[in-house]
């Protein structure tokens, strides 16, 4: 038997459990000629007998079985603290059978009948960095991500990580215990392939979580794709997502790959997945299940090996109640959740926070970072921050901006800083002397009293509709001030015709003769 693995280290173990023998002889065969060494069992009870007797870098089982099912072997791994990561078969259609398994801890899962590339991807993918399965003595190497969840009393996740998953987890900036327990968590759910869903206001730093989860994983190695899903067009989202081939549709002059195909042996980061429109969400939801897209203009589909993280600061719960967002295509996604702590809940990390921002933006400058003083420091844990991280960003750019060479300022120009109320007055007025009145009466009274400070308008309870309105007020001054010509109305908003065009679409503005907001008009 020849083997692919080098001869300094003793091939992979796999454990394959069917209860089909045509099927088991078949996975078994595939393997071998992999090069990994296979053991085959036909249920429970004897998949378990192997477990007693020997360590595997992977355990390929069937969910049904004659004498029970493959979750009861899953969870035994899991109890037992094993080693073995542990790939599931599912029958075609059963997503709650996968989705349970992932969650159980389940590395990855396949759909049955089983695609043998597919098939070769998966365990080479669940083999990786794992160790030789020797009786070797416990210093043997083992993957950092599996020894950072050990034991609750183990090193830190930083130090586990490995150096690319380190230095993404020093990114996340801060030691208050909700950021612990993020940093806690994306070393755990990094080992798998479970969908990561990510959740969190704005401007905490989704992203980063994200890139963290790659970057601690085994596919670090692989490309990080990154999608805005609110940002794309409609009618380019199938194929930007799923590529498109040559005179598909106009203006296509050569074959393009899409998000999947530029993500394979990756991850794909789907950003504010709750943007997306739901005919879109149905053909995601097929894509994830099925591991295979089809680019438009092909009538061959294309296997993609990819780990799905998404993040959205809405609430999904909400918006499938609402019927916006597919409950289907959430719990594919919700396997395993990340909330990522809005910044007042982790004021003590400020000083820190502030230190590493004001470090980036000096060096961006060329400047020497500005010293960050206490009273700056106070003045910030007032301030509320509704913006989280990205508006503490912005007001120390501002700060070093206006920086005259003496202490750090901040420029809370437009920015609510709370204020002390002020007592009412409750006292009756102090009589006013005759004199004084008879001067008051004749003095020059000034032309206007001064201005009562405005009050603040109160926060909008949805900030999308809120925003959606007002560009729909825009939009709809700039058309009717243009005659209802698009082009020129794009123009004077500093758009592109099918920029305008998709917004009018987004926001269901129509024409004056009742026409579809969508349709061409002689003047575009």
């Amino acid at each position: 038997m020849s083997s692919s693995h080098p001869s300094s280290q003793r091939p992979a173990q796999i454990l394959v459990i069917d209860d089909e023998p045509d099927l088991r002889t078949l996975y078994e065969l595939t393997l071998l000629r992999e090069g990994y060494r296979v053991e085959a069992a036909g249920s429970v009870s004897e998949a378990w007998q192997h477990l007693e007797a020997g360590r595997f870098d992977a355990v390929i089982t069937d969910m049904r079985l004659p004498d029970g099912q493959g979750m009861e072997i899953l969870q035994r791994i899991q109890q037992s603290q094993r080693s073995e990561r542990c790939v599931v078969m599912t029958a075609y259609g059963s997503a709650e059978n996968a989705v349970e398994a992932l969650k159980a801890g389940a590395f990855d899962y396949l759909t049955k009948p089983v695609d043998l590339k597919q098939f070769r991807a998966v365990v080479a993918s669940a083999v990786q960095g794992q160790s030789p399965p020797m009786p070797a003595p416990a210093k043997a190497p083992r993957p950092a991500s599996a020894a950072s969840a050990e034991t609750a009393g183990g090193p830190s996740p930083v130090a586990a990580a490995g150096s690319t998953g380190a230095a993404a987890l020093e990114r996340l900036v801060g030691d208050s215990e909700p950021m612990r327990l993020v940093k806690s968590r994306i070393a755990k759910v990094a080992r798998g392939m479970a969908p990561v869903l990510v959740r969190g206001e704005s401007g905490t730093g989704k992203e980063l979580v994200a890139r963290a989860v790659h970057a601690c994983s085994q596919r670090s190695e692989g490309p990080f794709v990154a999608v805005n899903c609110g940002a794309i067009p409609e009618n380019l989202l199938e194929a930007e997502f799923f590529g498109a081939r040559k005179g598909s549709y106009t203006g296509s002059a050569q074959d393009r790959d899409g998000y999947f195909q530029a993500a394979r042996g990756g991850t794909l980061f789907l950003d504010e997945i709750g943007d997306l429109p739901l005919p879109m969400q149905s053909k995601l939801l097929r894509a994830i299940q099925e591991r295979n897209v089809r680019p438009i203009g092909s009538t061959q589909e294309d296997a993609v090996d990819v780990r799905i993280v998404s993040a959205t600061h809405k609430d999904l719960h909400a918006e499938v109640q609402a019927g916006r967002f597919r409950q289907d295509l959430f719990y594919r996604l919700n396997v395993i959740e990340i909330a990522v702590p809005a910044l007042r809940e982790r004021r003590e990390d400020l000083p820190a926070l502030c230190a590493a921002l004001l470090a980036r933006i000096a060096q961006d400058g060329g400047l020497p970072a500005p010293r960050l003083s206490e009273a700056l420091l106070q003045q910030l844990a007032l301030h509320p921050l509704h913006g989280n991280v990205r508006e503490l960003e912005n007001l120390l750019h501002r700060a070093v901006a206006l920086y005259d060479g003496d202490e750090l300022q901040l420029d809370l120009v437009g920015s609510t800083m709370p204020t002390a109320p002020v007592a009412p007055t409750t006292a009756a007025p102090e009589p006013v002397p005759a004199a004084a009145s008879a001067a008051e009466s004749v003095a020059p009274t000034p032309a206007s009293p001064p201005p009562r400070p405005a009050l603040p308008s109160p926060l909008p309870s949805d900030l999308q509709a809120y925003l959606d309105q007002q560009e729909r007020e825009i939009l709809v001054r700039a058309l009717h001030e243009s005659g209802f010509n698009r082009t020129a109305a794009a123009a004077r908003l500093g758009m592109s015709l099918r920029q305008i065009r998709y917004r009018i679409a987004r926001l269901g503005i129509s024409t004056p003769n009742g026409d579809d907001a969508t349709g061409l008009h002689a003047d575009d």
